[in-house]
């Protein structure tokens, strides 16, 4: 049953799972193919399963979907990989310095790359369906478990990220209300998140991720309504896009290079686009494709808010923009939605593996009751450190340097090396070495860089 859980718990493994369910044409498609694994572990009871080669693939073959062309599949990364990350680039310009650009390029043609060898690794063994078959193809079950335990750290942390972000942009949509509760000390922007928060909190139960499909377009719209937003702000929002950007702030660039990295964040789920294609030898010039798109994206955005509105704009460009402007309202609109139809398709691949872990013999309603009080537990958890952490630029950098260095660059280059050293030449392999090394530095630098900023913050605001 151990096998069965891992080979067929695969296709809710995905780390970003948001991503792929919310943030593509096909999320429905995926939303239902979770619920479809769901019910294979449990008609393994009737002899539905069967095993072949080193784990148990569907008889029916519900994860095999070979039907995405190039573009589908173009628009699916694309999706992917829009998201939180695009609201601070400006930020991350600026603070950087406009050369800090050619990193955020050098890094999308890096991630690229990455994306490309995860490609040549699933080449290799035709079982390998997602990024911890990867890492176990590499490693083992030690791979496996680092993998696994990478992608959770970056769900966990990008829900923070989303949820501070919730509340950062709830304070600009709501400004002049005031609610106060004698008996909870908490602002009313605080309460605000909480009310949001518990709102969305019925979603975490949810057994069936087909019933929430409607989302799946969200994400990516929501992220072009921002773009949008933003560039119409330039051109009637009264707003000169003439501020100065400094050439290069060298002390910056450890923490904004999280900023950088987050943004690229969607290697996670890249093995199962690869596994969706129709003809996946496409598959790195889908990568090329969609890294340039968003690059280009990115760049704009980037070098626009930065002109708009220079050493002040914020680490959300939401939150500079002109508060009275309709374009500013729809933009935070925009911003709060997307968290709030995030918790239940983020918490999919913990709730599937807890459930799977509970004994066979309790009863489907008893495992829906523990999996929605233990996913109830960890979202009022993921609530609390927000509102004590309200240092979005902190926590995202963070997460980017911790956590999406490694799985963007690092590892993918650790798992190709090892699975096809023999075949890789000489060329090939210092360019890997030299991405992990770039990787490592990025990762490492920033992690302390972030790090610190954070504790800083924490402190100035206990000494007030």
């Amino acid at each position: 049953m151990g096998e069965l859980v891992n080979k067929c718990s695969t296709c809710l493994e995905l780390g970003h799972l948001n991503q792929m369910a919310t943030q593509t044409v096909h999320g429905s498609q995926f939303a239902a193919r979770v619920s479809n694994c769901e019910t294979c572990v449990e008609m393994n009871k009737k002899g539905k399963c069967r095993e072949k080669n080193k784990g148990v693939l569907l008889e029916s073959d519900y994860h095999k979907s070979e039907n995405s062309s190039f573009v589908h599949s173009v628009i699916n990364m694309v999706g992917m990989l829009i998201g939180l990350g695009q609201l601070s680039t400006p930020y991350a310009l600026e603070k950087g310095g406009w050369s800090s650009a050619f990193i955020l390029v050098g890094l999308g043609m890096a991630c690229a790359y990455t994306s490309h060898l995860l490609g040549k690794c699933l080449q290799e063994d035709s079982s390998s369906k997602n990024y911890q078959d990867i890492g176990e193809q590499a490693f083992g079950r030690r791979g496996r478990i680092i993998a696994s335990t990478f992608i959770y750290l970056e769900i966990f942390f990008a829900l923070v990220s989303y949820t501070i972000s919730l509340s950062d942009n709830l304070s600009l949509v709501f400004a002049g209300t005031r609610i106060e509760l004698p008996w909870l000390h908490l602002s009313t922007t605080q309460i605000l998140t909480v009310i949001a928060v518990i709102v969305a909190l019925p979603s975490i139960w949810l057994r069936d991720l087909s019933s929430i499909s409607f989302l799946s377009f969200g994400g990516i719209i929501m992220s072009l309504l921002i773009f949008s937003t933003v560039g119409s702000i330039a051109v009637f929002g009264g707003v000169k896009a003439n501020k100065s950007i400094p050439v290069l702030q060298l002390s910056k660039i450890p923490e904004i290079s999280g900023l950088y990295l987050f943004s690229y964040a969607g290697h996670i789920v890249f093995p199962n686009l690869y596994k969706a294609m129709n003809d996946p030898s496409k598959f790195t010039k889908v990568s090329i494709t969609s890294f340039a798109l968003v690059t280009a994206l990115y760049s704009a955005l980037s070098f626009l808010g930065a002109k708009l509105f220079g050493p002040s704009v914020s680490s959300q460009i939401t939150l500079s923009m002109p508060p009275h402007h309709i374009a500013t309202k729809i933009a935070l609109w925009a911003t709060i939605l997307t968290p709030m139809t995030k918790y239940a398709l983020e918490f999919a691949p913990f709730a599937v593996q807890l459930e799977h872990s509970l004994p066979l013999s309790m009863s489907s309603r008893t495992k829906t009751l523990v999996r929605g009080a233990i996913g109830s537990t960890l979202l009022l958890l993921i609530l609390a450190l927000a509102l004590s952490l309200p240092y979005f630029e902190h926590v995202l950098g963070l997460t980017g340097s911790l956590v999406s260095s490694f799985i963007c660059l690092v590892f993918p280059c650790v798992f190709y090396l090892k699975i096809c050293w023999r075949r890789v030449g000489v060329a090939a392999k210092v360019l890997n070495v030299m991405v992990i090394v770039v990787g490592g530095v990025f990762g490492i630098t920033g992690t302390v860089s972030s790090s610190r900023s954070l504790i800083e913050s924490i402190q100035r605001a206990h000494s007030r």
